[in-house]
């Protein structure tokens, strides 16, 4: 048995990891238990946006809003090279929602969160704009507002090595079966080892009632477990743009630029009542997709044109409302014990852009009962792993690595940087050429990257580094990806 962490954080999401961060960055030691890899649930299936959520104004959810707006900065700070902004264009719809409601949302949606360096929203004309271009005609009016785009999986990711970098220990492929209290702390038992914690933050998402219940705690906090789906496409358009649709029955999706050669279609809402593992988009909801990029865009598309598609679990607050696409993305916790008895804190709900202020509050939650917490919020101030540069010189980042590295191309100079910032560098180091690199597994995955991959990032298995780690899975055959996953096999730490 290991010496006893002052915090075990039980999941390894954007909540958990990020709370692991915070911990971690207070002085307390800190183990963080993921049962699979980083990310690999509801964290890495999300429409990868870091926004206010405009839509959840007309549910007069004005406070989560405020409060995700005045975030989208703040994590661009401190991730500038897997967070960007990204302008949005919404498109008037005669008889869907009305201009004027269109136009005091988003004035709203500018002043109440205290945007500085993103745009302001801004009235355009499709027929001279391009991103009127790719769309049917009969659309005349649109307004264009900001956002930002996030590398959700890579967050995570970025979240649980700054953690590390602060002294948490982070074991994946290492499932909880069982925790109690037992002699004034917590035993937990996972992947076959038994640790001891003095407090159990519950961050297991999804799967959060079924943890409390493995600790014989009685959960007071009703779940709604809500399924979206997305799909992705071979791209619609080839400009910047991303596009916010309204749909005649009220709900509404993205279509994103998405790794240069793509565009990202979601998401759907539904109520999930089935397993956690192995999600997958259904036939309806891929069909339901298509239809609504058939609503807008001249080009249609058909299942048949699916280059991949995902689903998750969002784990939200049962609100009692009665569509999935209404409940709350808000958060809440529930401790149990205190005052002597080794706490549990379980975390209900929340959503990936306000993931740091979720982590600063379940940290104050544990305060008076960790003795080891010390000082207060400090998340938005540091940058994590090679975020340390201005938020606006990512494109500054790229032209400098391209230079210093000529054998790069430039979409290989971009993908790095956007993916690693600054440590790009670290993994490069001095190679002078490609073929310093090692293997080529294709696509411009280097064997030195996926040795980095392992050695700082947890990655274990192809599915790792080509869907979580990177996208790259977009790109690689069945056989490229079966010669990589053997490379990884014989060169990973045992699982």
């Amino acid at each position: 048995m290991s010496e006893p962490y002052d915090i075990a954080v039980i999941g390894g999401g954007i909540n958990g990891a990020g709370i692991a961060r915070d911990a971690a960055g207070r002085g307390a030691r800190v183990l963080l238990l993921e049962r699979g890899d980083l990310a690999r649930g509801t964290s890495s299936a999300s429409t990868k946006l870091i926004h206010g959520g405009l839509r959840y104004l007309e549910h007069y959810e004005f406070g989560l809003v405020r409060e995700a707006l005045s975030e989208r900065e703040k994590l661009w700070g401190i991730a500038p090279h897997v967070i960007w902004p990204l302008r949005f264009v919404l498109p008037y719809r005669k008889g869907l929602r009305p201009k004027w409601l269109l136009r005091a949302g988003l004035f709203l949606y500018d002043h109440i969160g205290g945007r500085k360096a993103l745009p302001a929203t801004r009235t355009i004309d499709l027929a001279k704009h391009a991103a009127g271009a790719p769309l049917k005609s009969g659309l005349h009016t649109a307004f264009v507002y900001s956002d930002g785009w996030v590398d959700d999986a890579r967050l995570v990711v970025l979240n649980a090595r700054d953690a590390a970098n602060r002294g948490a220990t982070v074991r994946t492929r290492c499932e909880v079966t069982e925790l109690r209290r037992e002699a004034g702390a917590w035993t937990i038992l996972a992947g076959g080892e038994t640790f001891r914690a003095g407090a159990v933050v519950n961050a297991a998402g999804p799967a959060v009632l079924d943890l409390l219940h493995r600790a014989g705690v009685p959960p007071h906090q009703k779940m709604r477990l809500v399924r979206g789906s997305h799909i992705v496409v071979r791209k619609l358009f080839d400009h910047d743009f991303a596009y916010f649709f309204q749909l005649p029955d009220g709900r509404i999706f993205f279509a994103i630029p998405y790794e240069r050669d793509f565009t990202l279609i979601g998401t759907t809402d539904a109520d999930h009542h089935g397993a956690l593992d192995d999600l997958a988009a259904s036939a309806d909801e891929i069909a339901y997709l298509c239809a609504g990029v058939n609503e807008y865009f001249a080009q249609a598309i058909t299942p048949a044109d699916v280059a991949w598609s995902y689903s998750g679990v969002r784990p939200l607050m049962d609100d009692g409302r009665g569509r999935p696409e209404a409940a709350t993305r808000g958060y809440s916790f529930a401790l149990d014990g205190g005052d002597g008895v080794p706490p549990l804190l379980s975390v209900f709900g929340g959503k990936i852009t306000t993931y740091r202020t979720l982590a600063e509050s379940a940290v104050a939650r544990l305060q008076p009962h960790v003795a080891a917490l010390q000082g207060g919020d400090w998340s938005d101030g540091e940058p994590l792993p090679g975020g340390d540069f201005p938020k606006q010189t990512a494109a500054s980042l790229t032209a400098a690595l391209a230079r210093d590295y000529p054998f790069l191309g430039p979409d290989q100079a971009l993908r790095l940087t956007r993916a690693y910032g600054t440590l790009a560098r670290t993994i490069l180091g001095d190679a002078k050429a490609l073929a310093g690199l090692g293997t080529d597994f294709g696509h411009g995955l280097s064997e030195r990257e996926a040795a980095y991959l392992i050695a700082a990032e947890w990655a274990r298995t192809a599915d790792d580094v080509l869907w979580r780690r990177t996208k790259l899975g977009l790109r690689f055959s069945v056989e490229e990806a079966a010669a990589l996953e053997a490379w990884m096999a014989k060169n990973s730490p045992a699982r």
